[in-house]
């Protein structure tokens, strides 16, 4: 399917079966959950249902209760990769399975090698059943499954075995190879000091992964004389950690590989892949001569040897090679290498090289950047130059060339890396930087609330000019996209408010117009958008003084105005607030804007709008009412001379604040300013305001202010024309639907 396309019907269904359980469950005694009404899944969904729930981080002892329904529920291919479950959760609901494989790498929640070795010992399918185990990143626990007398001999199955990253001991390695059908086996970044235990397995292992055993203490003649008996073995990894491992260690390794290279093609003659990245004494001269004596060749790992440049790999057409040396290599090696961290941490150093200046869309390069951050989600070094490579990737107009769900899952990936480096600047600058697209930022669907709470939590401690303007830059576009419960929940922390007037007032004490000014005004006027609790700690932080202040200090700058303004219409909008508006200097100042004809229409109509909403409610008016009377009829005048805008200037989230403008007993200056308004975003977006506009009732009220015989004959010709847009509308969307239906025969 392509990348872009929409998800398969079954994604969507265990999609929502995951954010369900809850409803869809009943609880044990024991607190785990179990389905109240399972049918018999397809066996191949059971396997991705739990998959799903271990990718989404909802698999834990309470969930994975479900899965003790094995009539149901049939397991074969489990995963509870990184998933905190305990030894007893894994024994109820998953040992009872028929499993054929099983990854466990990661796992939390106290589980051991030892508890799911003997779990899935315990059942007699299991045992010859279970093909492939993954416990990367376990404590094994091996005195332990020799005190109960099982062992993974016991897994008779058994053909791939992982235990990278483990405390793997020479012991437990003796019984491993004594499995009488393994094939591949992985013991990289173990304590194991012996290799003499994979002669038990010659004549079965094809695939032998020694990455990074820095306790091998074994001499390079007796180690290639252990390998070089491995007669079916076709892949061989004995690479290192380059950022480990200084130039006097690791001799033997190197010197064992440097024989392998020049040796007899005889030793290891199934061998067709070879990996030696990190090994930093490699030369050109040796993977010449291995290349030229092995011609069935398929894979070659020569990252950081400083040999991958060599001439002879580049007519080898069959031949992945990971390095440095071109593009190709640098993408191979950030597939193969996801759960290596030196490694991806090098080949993102070249990649970050490769796209310093890149000007085609590569998504290939991105996904590769995304899956490295996603399997080293705790590496400090990896996300400091994969949000490097991210920026470089979707700068300019990249971005938009991307597939949506990959850079959703990008920014998504930037916002956990904001998250877990918190106090890194050049991460979070990194992150910062990727962020401020108007591409991503408008477009692309991914948790905006987190993202803005990550970045205001971020501007508490960081106060560098230059991300400080990307950081008001995204508060502000986020700002606007959030629902009304998310910005009522942003609008009560007065940290914010208190952040964004000290940028503004910064500002407006140097007389600087910049985007940094102009974010910061735009952030604080979508916050305070029928936001009262908002729009109170706007007042209670001193940010009315501010705002006369700049009101006056920009008066040459309409787009600072009209920021300036639509937050006071905002203010003006809460009843209980409108006496902190009742200022004469102030009310004098926005009405001389009203009247100026020289002024844009767009600063003059928040400007009428301010006055509008203070002027509804006579009872609240406290500057007497020859003011009062003026502000009225200025409302009417100069409204009537405005030109209707074509480019959108103002959206609204709902026409609740208009409704008391509407009624038929306010000034006409009062409801020509709310007719005129919504005659305003009607006339650029109908379909978009007309359910609005009938949900709120306002259609009604128009019907009302037409149909008055007191109403003025200018709010009578707006209001009828409002009303011919909708039903226009109206009758519009019915044709298109009588058109498209089915009709009855």
């Amino acid at each position: 399917m392509d990348a872009d396309g929409p998800q398969a019907l079954c994604d969507l269904c265990l999609a929502q079966v995951c954010s369900s359980l809850e409803a869809l469950c009943s609880r044990r005694a024991d607190g785990s959950l179990g389905l109240s009404l399972a049918p018999v899944f397809p066996q191949e969904m059971a396997d991705q249902l739990l998959r799903n729930m271990a990718t989404k981080g909802i698999l834990n002892d309470t969930t994975v209760g479900i899965f003790q329904n094995c009539k149901e529920l049939r397991l074969r291919r489990a995963s509870i990769r990184r998933c905190t479950v305990s030894a007893e959760a894994f024994r109820l609901a998953l040992c009872p399975h028929r499993l054929q494989e099983l990854d466990a790498a990661w796992a939390s929640g106290g589980l051991t090698g030892a508890n799911i070795v003997s779990g899935l010992a315990s059942n007699p399918e299991c045992r010859s059943s279970l093909r492939r185990l993954c416990l990367t990143g376990l404590h094994v626990d091996w005195e332990s499954l020799v005190e109960v007398g099982v062992g993974f001999s016991s897994l008779q199955g058994l053909r791939t075995l992982n235990m990278a990253n483990t405390d793997l001991t020479d012991a437990a390695l003796e019984d491993i190879c004594s499995l009488p059908q393994l094939e591949s086996l992985d013991i990289s970044c173990s304590a194991v000091s012996k290799l003499t235990a994979l002669l038990r397995c010659k004549n079965t292992l094809r695939s032998f992964i020694g990455h990074k055993l820095q306790q091998l203490d074994i001499s390079p003649l007796r180690c290639l004389s252990v390998l070089s008996q491995l007669h079916t073995l076709r892949h061989l990894d004995f690479s290192e950690d380059h950022f480990a491992v200084d130039d006097s260690d690791g001799k033997d390794g190197e010197e064992t590989v440097r024989q392998l290279l020049e040796g007899s093609a005889q030793v290891l003659p199934s061998l067709v892949s070879l990996d030696i990245s990190g090994r930093k004494r490699t030369s050109e001269a040796s993977v010449r001569a291995f290349v030229e004596a092995r011609g069935g060749l398929v894979f070659l790992g020569l990252l950081a040897t400083g040999a991958s440049s060599c001439e002879i790999l580049t007519s080898q057409r069959n031949l992945k090679v990971t390095g440095e040396a071109n593009e190709n290599q640098v993408c191979e090696a950030l597939r193969r290498y996801r759960d290596r961290e030196c490694f991806i941490r090098e080949a993102l150093l070249h990649l970050y090289n490769l796209t310093t200046d890149i000007d085609k869309p590569r998504p290939d390069m991105l996904k590769l950047v995304l899956e490295g951050m996603q399997s080293q989600p705790t590496s400090l070094h990896i996300h400091l130059v994969a949000t490097a490579c991210v920026f470089n990737l979707t700068a300019q107009d990249l971005a938009e060339a991307m597939p949506v769900c990959l850079l959703t899952s990008t920014v998504t990936q930037l916002l956990i890396a904001m998250e877990s480096f918190p106090s890194h600047q050049q991460v979070q600058k990194n992150c910062l930087l990727a962020l401020c697209s108007d591409y991503i930022l408008q477009d692309i669907p991914f948790d905006k609330y987190f993202a803005a709470t990550l970045v205001i939590n971020w501007l508490r401690s960081h106060q560098d000019p230059t991300l400080q303007r990307m950081a008001v830059a995204v508060i502000s576009i986020l700002v606007a996209k959030l629902s009304t419960e998310e910005t009522v929940k942003l609008g009560k922390d007065v940290f914010i408010m208190k952040q964004l007037l000290a940028i503004v007032q910064q500002k407006a004490m140097a007389g600087v117009v910049d985007s940094t000014l102009k974010f910061a005004l735009s952030a604080l006027w979508n916050l305070t958008d029928e936001m009262p609790t908002a729009a109170r700690n706007f007042i209670e932080c001193q940010g009315l003084g501010l705002y006369e202040e700049v009101l006056e200090t920009y008066y040459t700058e309409p787009s600072i105005q009209q920021k300036v303004l639509g937050l006071l219409n905002n203010i003006a909008e809460v009843e209980g607030l409108q006496g902190d508006l009742m200022e004469e200097g102030l009310l004098e100042h926005i009405l001389s804007l009203l009247q100026d004809s020289e002024v844009e229409v767009g600063v003059r109509y928040f400007a009428g709008g301010t006055l509008a909403q203070l002027a509804s409610r006579p009872e609240a008016w406290t500057l007497g009412d020859e003011l009062h009377s003026n502000t009225v009829k200025q409302l009417h005048e100069s409204i009537m001379t405005w030109n209707q805008l074509e480019r959108e200037m103002v959206s609204y989230r709902s026409f609740r604040p208009f409704c008391p403008l509407l009624q038929t007993w306010q000034p006409s200056g009062v409801q020509l300013w709310a007719v005129w308004a919504i005659h305003l975003v009607c006339g650029q977006n109908t379909s978009h305001y007309r359910s609005m506009m009938e949900k709120e009732g306002v259609t009604e009220l128009l019907r009302a202010l037409a149909a008055h015989p007191d109403t003025h004959s200018d709010i009578r010709e707006l209001s009828d024309s409002i009303l011919l847009m909708v039903d226009q509308q109206q009758n519009g969307s019915a044709s298109t639907k009588n058109h498209t239906e089915p009709q009855n025969s």
